[in-house]
């Protein structure tokens, strides 16, 4: 058989797998508590790459919105939970990640928050694992909560930090289109209920 037929038929076979994984990524849940907010998950998708589910990621805030620019600039309480879903995922290779959104994030110009980026990543120092739950909770005046399997990993002050660390996921450039777009689907809006 021709090489081109191997070729497509890995490539629909690694499509389907992909959508089947998509499908049934991790139900993150549906309200988390941020010192005196409770926040509701906005929306949730998988972040995927070489067509590998990477991790499954929520976005949560005190009131539903499908605007990104608005919920990255808002000084409010919110965060994003990440679920690591598979072990190709490292500290390395989610730093590096990390990185080149923040590059994104800040058109090209992480510079002036390079030292929250720094202590960032420290907050991030250890074995990632599959199974790992990452929350990064914003809260005004105390900035960036990093809390690791419910434990605190550290704090990072700043609106501008928050800006980025958010524009990550929700920036004109984000890690990945079809994630932003899940985490902005507002399942709130229209009166119907995220608890369950």
């Amino acid at each position: 058989m021709p090489k081109q037929f191997f070729v497509t038929a890995f490539a629909i076979v690694a499509y389907l797998s992909l959508c089947s994984s998509n499908a049934m990524h991790a139900e993150l849940p549906k309200t988390l508590q941020a010192s005196d907010a409770k926040l509701t998950l906005n929306g949730s998708g998988a972040r995927t790459k070489y067509l590998l589910e990477m991790y499954v990621a929520g976005l949560y805030l005190a009131q539903p919105s499908s605007d990104a620019a608005a919920i990255v600039a808002a000084d409010a309480p919110m965060a994003i939970r990440l679920e690591i879903s598979s072990n190709l995922v490292t500290e390395e290779k989610l730093v590096e990640s990390l990185n080149e959104g923040f590059d994104n994030a800040t058109g090209g110009k992480p510079e002036p928050i390079r030292k929250e980026i720094d202590l960032f990543r420290k907050c991030l120092a250890g074995k990632i694992s599959k199974g790992d739950v990452l929350d990064l909770v914003y809260l005004p005046g105390q900035g960036i909560i990093v809390v690791k399997n419910g434990e605190k990993q550290g704090a990072i002050e700043g609106i501008a930090f928050k800006k980025a660390l958010f524009g990550v996921w929700l920036s004109n450039k984000p890690a990945d289109k079809d994630l932003k777009r899940e985490m902005l689907l507002a399942k709130g809006i229209g009166g119907q209920s995220l608890q369950k």
